[in-house]
């Protein structure tokens, strides 16, 4: 089965709107399956002069300007939008897209944008219970006339969600995260599909061994979760060209070239290298399972790299 590839933008970086418009033109020309934005408020604490766009104001925008390709977010921090107006948006946004919505949510992580923007940081346990209420309310706002849900973090009394989103009967729920204990347990009662991130290492045979057992726990079929994976992809046809961006990303990071290699080359989701390396990798990906790729490219190459990714890549699995 041949796998689907997304482009992933993070507007945290500083895209401007018309570097977005530009973008998502062009990766749905090339035939990309699905373009996802991240839900961030700023990048750092030096961040006071970057752009960084809101992510549904984005994603209803795209949603208007294009035709074919799917649209979500990866993913929405649960914590920024109270599940029931979340459901509201997202239901409208399927409706502009004309059913194109894939709907990614996850717990929230990112401390320092929750004390900037003054909301409360509870725990990581906390933090997925109200992910939990809130897959529950989003789904039951999506299909039931007037929606109820009494729960520990949240309740709503016969909320309304009209129009409903046009993908029935509701759009595909992804969720984001890899906890072993929680996250995937949540992903086999809730969701449609998963995505785990480039981060994570070789272990992932394991987090997908987890995910099988909550399956039979909850009664769920686990081929009927599609399994996507969120990775990161600087491609070089030129080795000199490889290595100088390794160089400069290890400078950056304050390591060495030597120690980036040997770390990245522990994540099957780090996909800096030639096609054919990247291939490689892809393919392992794929024997575990996985179908869709989302990708991120560097800042400022997005067009250049998604073009040989396209050509070099994508077309040759």
């Amino acid at each position: 089965m041949q796998p689907g590839f997304g482009v992933h933008i993070a507007p945290q970086f500083g895209y401007s709107y018309e570097e977005v418009q530009e973008i998502v033109a062009h990766v749905e020309r090339k035939g990309y399956n699905l373009l996802t934005i991240g839900d961030h408020l700023f990048l750092d604490e030096n961040s006071a002069e970057r752009d960084c766009m809101e992510a549904w104001m984005l994603v209803g925008a795209l949603a208007s300007q294009t035709s074919r390709i799917r649209l979500g977010t990866l993913v929405s921090a649960n914590s920024f939008r109270h599940p029931s107006l979340m459901a509201k948006m997202a239901a409208t946004a399927d409706v502009i897209s004309n059913g194109r919505l894939v709907f990614g949510i996850g717990a929230g992580w990112k401390e320092i944008e929750y004390d900037a923007y003054g909301y409360d940081f509870p725990t990581a346990r906390v933090r997925l219970e109200q992910l939990e209420e809130a897959v529950q309310i989003i789904r039951l706002m999506w299909t039931e006339d007037a929606a109820s849900f009494e729960g520990h973090h949240y309740r709503i009394r016969n909320a309304f969600c009209s129009p409903k989103p046009i993908q029935k009967p509701h759009p595909p729920i992804l969720v984001g995260g890899h906890g072993k204990k929680h996250t995937l347990r949540i992903v086999a009662k809730y969701a449609d599909m998963c995505n785990i991130t480039f981060q994570v290492g070789f272990e992932l045979v394991d987090l997908l061994d987890a995910l099988r057992l909550h399956c039979e726990k909850a009664g769920r079929d686990y081929d009927s979760i599609e399994k996507t994976f969120f990775v990161y992809c600087a491609v070089f046809e030129e080795e000199q060209d490889l290595e100088l961006f390794i160089e400069n990303l290890a400078m950056q990071q304050g390591t060495t070239s030597k120690r980036l290699k040997e770390r990245h080359s522990q994540m099957p989701g780090s996909w800096i290298g030639t096609p054919e390396s990247i291939i490689e990798k892809c393919r392992y990906l794929q024997e575990r399972g996985f179908t869709l790729f989302q990708v991120r490219f560097p800042f400022g190459q997005d067009i250049h790299m998604s073009s040989l990714f396209h050509e070099r890549v994508a077309s040759r699995i």
